[in-house]
């Protein structure tokens, strides 16, 4: 009885690993991170304790959209991608629901509990982007943004970490969150096309949004009073994500069928967790390193489980 209990179990983690996309949930907790140390760039002093769980809750917020996502998805992943978990009976449609709600509710609760009345206003508005992405506006030039405002959403919800300090940061950082949003809003463009072949555009939108995220990048560091060995580190951070995302992105416009575009997707989205890295890094050494280490348990559980 027990063999097939714990038989049974393992494929039903393994269901639910795919299902919210263990891998992706290690670039969420760099976004907070970023955020934390945006403000303390301001001269702000974020809370150790409330940036840890804003972290923990950014991953719910992911959790959530993912599940949603293939809870929304399920017909045409019917069609499309038959091996997924709903499609292929591993989990049933309406748990996926009632899994997706359950989480973003508990990300709301973990913000307020790590940051109090702001904290929570910005998770639920993240929550808010998500449904709109995942129910109303995938596919569309508004469900783009709408992805990217998740993420842009999610290095806000780090600079809460500073409590009403985050509100007296200055104008010109504002541009990280809206870095990051562009940058997403491209290689989610690219991901809506996957499954078409031969658009090349797409992939080139891509490459364009991690060219301007990089430049952008650059010219933050000019603005930002960083010694030249934390500028430093932040342009290796920078070398190694165009290193990460230009090795795939260069065979997906070569050739751009799904076998290779699905990889240059993944490889972008794991690729968030090195640029965070490297406008952390512009605030001291020790908010990159605690960015970019993320990277390795995303890397690991890439080669187990999907990323797209």
């Amino acid at each position: 009885m027990r063999d097939s209990e714990t038989g049974d179990s393992r494929p039903a983690l393994g269901a639910y690993a795919e299902l919210v996309r263990v891998p992706n949930l290690f670039t969420a907790p760099p976004d907070v991170i970023l955020g934390a140390a945006v403000v303390s760039v301001a001269g702000a002093t974020p809370s150790p304790s409330a940036v840890a769980l804003l972290s923990l809750g950014s991953v719910f917020l992911y959790a959530g959209g993912t599940t949603l996502n293939d809870a929304f998805d399920a017909p045409l992943d019917a069609r499309e991608r038959p091996n997924r978990p709903i499609p292929s009976g591993r989990i049933d449609r309406r748990t996926a629901f009632e899994l997706g709600f359950a989480l973003l509710f508990v990300a709301v609760g973990i913000a307020f509990v790590a940051a109090g009345g702001p904290a929570a206003v910005v998770a639920g508005s993240v929550a808010i982007a998500i449904l709109a992405y995942d129910g109303l506006l995938k596919g569309s030039a508004p469900g783009f943004i709408a992805m990217g405002a998740t993420r842009g959403l999610n290095v806000v919800l780090g600079a809460t970490a500073a409590g009403s300090a985050a509100l007296e940061i200055p104008a010109r950082l504002v541009v990280v969150p809206a870095v990051v949003t562009g940058y997403i809003s491209a290689v989610t463009f690219m991901a809506a096309r996957e499954s078409e072949g031969d658009n090349r555009r797409a992939v080139a939108v891509a490459s364009g949004g991690a060219v301007l995220a990089v430049v952008a990048l650059c010219v933050y560091l000019v603005g930002v009073e960083s010694s030249g060995l934390e500028i430093l580190v932040a342009l290796a951070f920078a070398t190694a994500f165009c290193w990460w995302v230009g090795r795939p992105l260069r065979a997906a416009y070569a050739d751009p069928v799904p076998s290779t575009v699905g990889p240059a997707v993944g490889g972008c989205v794991l690729g968030l967790v090195l640029l965070d890295a490297g406008f952390a890094a512009a605030a001291g050494i020790r908010w990159g390193v605690a960015a970019g280490v993320f990277l390795v348990p995303a890397v690991g559980l890439g080669r187990m489980f999907d990323v797209t």
